[in-house]
């Protein structure tokens, strides 16, 4: 076995370097990314009518009177805060609005009526996002399940050719109805929670 030159030995160590340098950056790229969609994968989709997040948990007693009118058994505890929140692909909300009738603490804002109108102008729990990548109606297979689904269909999710969903924000509540309806797994409509989006 021979021994390594000088030359040999400062090309060695000039590829272990870059090697190390190249890993230092991508780890750094990768817990950037990772930062930067934390929020998406960490946020959560609260009630309806309620506050901006901040507000929401400045205000928020944890008293769970909003889920227990709940007819629909949607709402959670938990977190470090033990707040409620939602997991739409569970159980979505069928926005009765009983939640935000009985609020003590105005975390969740009172909705006038359960009229389409008084909830399209009063809830922003999320807004859904279609990927086209995996939903079957943009892959040549028409299903529609997610605009069914809808309580605002024609308005908050329209159907194009092959039942292909398209997603109003202005009208979308972020109520989830569609992303449990989806068929796909993992879901190819999925509500991105408001509390990421302001």
């Amino acid at each position: 076995m021979g021994t390594v030159g000088r030359r040999d030995f400062l090309e060695i160590c000039a590829v272990a370097f870059s090697a190390t340098l190249l890993g230092t950056v991508l780890r750094l790229n990768r817990k950037a990314a990772v930062a930067a969609a934390g929020d998406r994968r960490t946020a959560v989709l609260r009630p309806p009518a309620a506050l901006p997040e901040k507000e929401f948990l400045e205000r928020c007693i944890g008293c769970k009177q909003c889920a227990e009118v709940c007819p629909n058994g949607c709402i959670k505890f938990g977190g470090p805060s033990n707040t409620p929140y939602l997991k739409a692909r569970e159980q979505p909300c069928i926005l009765c609005m009983k939640c935000t009738q009985v609020c003590p603490s105005g975390a969740l804002q009172a909705v006038a009526s359960d009229s389409s109108e008084d909830i399209q102008k009063s809830v922003r729990m999320g807004t859904a996002e279609v990927d086209k990548n995996i939903c079957n109606s943009y892959n040549g297979y028409a299903c529609g399940a997610c605009v069914q689904a809808c309580p605002f269909e024609g308005t908050a999710l329209k159907a194009l050719t092959w039942e292909r969903p398209v997603v109003d924000p202005e009208y979308c509540v972020g109520c989830g109805l569609c992303e449990k309806a989806c068929i796909v797994y993992p879901q190819a409509i999925r509500v991105i929670p408001a509390t990421v989006q302001s």
